[in-house]
Parts: C-alpha cells; sequence; structure tokens
C-alpha cells in the first residue's frame, strides 16, 4: 500500500538555511562549490530558461505550443538535475542510479521541430524578433537558451557533462525558433532589411 509521501521528489520544509551566506552552495551530491563554479552557472542559466518559458505560457493558453512548452519545463527540470550532479565514470554504479537527460527527449524536440517547421514558409531573410506576446517571449527564451547552451559547453570544457545535455539545448533553441515564428501566423512576421535595403 502507498503512502502520500510516495510520490514527493523534493520536500522543502524550510525556505533559507544560511548556508550560503558565504558564497558557496552545494551540489546534488553534497559537494560544496562557489556560487560562482561553472557549473552552478550553467544549472542558474537553465533556471532562467525555465522561468522565461514560464512567462511565455502565459500567452500560450489554446495553442499548439502550450503543450510542448509544459512538457520542456519539465525536461529542463530533469536537465538541471542532470548538471547538479556531475556524472560519475561510466562503470560507476552511480552513473546508473541519477536522473540524466537521455536521448529519447532530444529526438523528441526533434520531431516536434520538424512538425512545426513543416507549416512554416521558407524563410528568405533573418527574423527580427517580436510580433505577437508570445512570439516576443518565445524569442527571449530562444535567446536564454543559446546562453545556457554556452554555459553548459564552456563547463563541459573543464568539467564531465552528460553529451544529451548539450544537444537538447542546442535543439531546444531551435523549437523555440520555430514556435516564435508560427505564433506570428501567416504574414505577421518582420525580416531583417538590410541597411543598403532601408530608406
Amino acid at each position: 500500500m502507498s503512502s502520500p509521501n510516495d510520490d514527493i521528489v523534493v520536500r522543502l520544509d524550510r525556505i533559507y538555511t544560511r548556508g550560503g551566506d558565504l558564497g558557496d552552495t552545494s551540489l546534488g551530491d553534497g559537494h560544496r562549490v562557489a556560487k560562482h563554479n561553472a557549473r552552478v552557472g550553467a544549472y542558474g542559466s537553465v533556471d532562467e530558461l525555465n522561468a522565461g518559458l514560464g512567462v511565455a505560457r502565459l500567452h500560450a493558453g489554446g495553442t499548439p505550443a502550450d503543450p510542448m512548452l509544459e512538457r520542456i519545463q519539465n525536461d529542463l527540470f530533469d536537465l538541471g538535475a542532470d548538471l547538479c550532479v556531475p556524472p560519475p565514470p561510466e562503470d560507476d554504479e552511480r552513473h546508473r542510479s541519477r536522473l540524466r537527460v537521455s536521448p529519447g527527449q532530444v529526438a523528441w524536440l526533434e520531431a516536434r521541430i520538424d512538425e512545426v517547421n513543416g507549416s512554416l514558409p521558407p524563410l528568405t531573410s533573418f527574423v527580427v524578433p517580436g510580433g505577437t506576446p508570445l512570439s516576443a517571449h518565445l524569442h527571449v527564451a530562444r535567446t536564454v537558451c543559446r546562453r545556457a547552451e554556452r554555459d553548459v559547453c564552456a563547463l563541459a570544457a573543464q568539467e564531465p557533462v552528460t553529451p544529451e545535455v548539450i544537444a537538447y539545448l542546442n535543439r531546444l533553441s531551435d523549437l523555440l525558433f520555430v514556435l516564435a515564428r508560427a505564433a506570428n501566423g501567416e504574414g505577421g512576421e518582420a525580416t531583417w532589411v538590410p541597411g543598403a535595403g532601408r530608406a
């Protein structure tokens, strides 16, 4: 028989602990590191991205983008959980016991990109971010996603990172781009006019 606590993933009885008042924090495996540590910065950028998607979803209700963004927000929690625990060697038992981003999550993004992009007209110039509120917020999230990707790549140059984390962020920025285009609808998209062509 299951208890009401069986589905609890995280339990936070206290919001502040004072443990980080001197500028350090705990990773998911309990190791203490400086708050400016590259790993903390990487999953902090992912957290910022997730918050940005929460704002985008305020404008996505009833659109095909909303259930996609809901799943992505949950995937980003998986990704943050992956980043906050440095991966041990593959032959270490702990490697299999931790939540890691999977190839299936990357493949799901690729399928959604193909699905959304298939309904869009081909691009003949760079897109100027803006248009509908949903499109504008998706473009902001896309740029935060690219920054998160850069932060994770910088971390990967120093320490082990699950390869699928980088692949996921790379595909996600592409999906956010096509979703932003779709949110503007036919004829609602502004494209770049190079300086020589502007009045």
